[in-house]
């Protein structure tokens, strides 16, 4: 399965104030979701933002939130899986009956928050594609775990690379141009 611009839709996880600093590879996962985020907004993927009980572990970190259009939904919750909340499950189904069925997923815990909210997505009959180098948590063999435990559940695993020219599809375009310099 490809990704396919028109029928993705980027789910950022839990990349707050408190948390992103005990992240293994933190400035690492940051570079490629600041990449994810430039790609989602230029090619017209919607962008969703979750924050993990932003009182106790604030909020989402200001190099994303600059990247984010004013009408990019940052939504509180307080279950690991964003599946768990709501609203966030209510933004997703809506995103993927309009032909938005293809959930990109990246942030932190690997193995807590992203792990859940992909097996929750998967329960759901969700494609859900994990970019791994998007992905960590505060010990990287939890992540490495996760990885292995969400491929095992029929999670796609990419990088952001993977992600970026999958969405772009061809070479020599405006939007190609425009986002190359980001992956040199």
């Amino acid at each position: 399965m490809l990704l396919i611009a028109e029928r993705s839709q980027l789910l950022v996880i839990d990349l707050q104030e408190r948390l992103l600093p005990a992240i293994a590879g933190s400035d690492r996962v940051l570079r490629n979701v600041h990449i994810l985020l430039r790609a989602a907004v230029l090619l017209g993927v919607p962008v969703t933002v979750t924050e993990q009980n932003p009182g106790g572990l604030g909020r989402t970190v200001a190099s994303v939130l600059d990247l984010l259009s004013p009408q990019t939904p940052i939504l509180p919750k307080m279950s690991f899986a964003a599946t768990g909340d709501p609203a966030l499950r209510e933004r997703i189904a809506a995103l993927s009956m309009s032909g938005r069925d293809q959930v990109v997923l990246c942030g932190t815990e690997a193995h807590v928050c992203v792990l859940q909210t992909a097996l929750g997505l998967r329960a759901g009959k969700s494609e859900v594609v994990v970019v791994g180098d998007a992905v960590s948590s505060r010990v990287p063999d939890s992540a490495s775990v996760a990885g292995d435990r969400l491929r095992h559940a029929g999670c796609h695993w990419v990088t952001t690379e993977m992600a970026v020219f999958e969405w772009l599809e061809r070479a020599g375009t405006g939007s190609f141009r425009a986002l190359l310099p980001l992956l040199k």
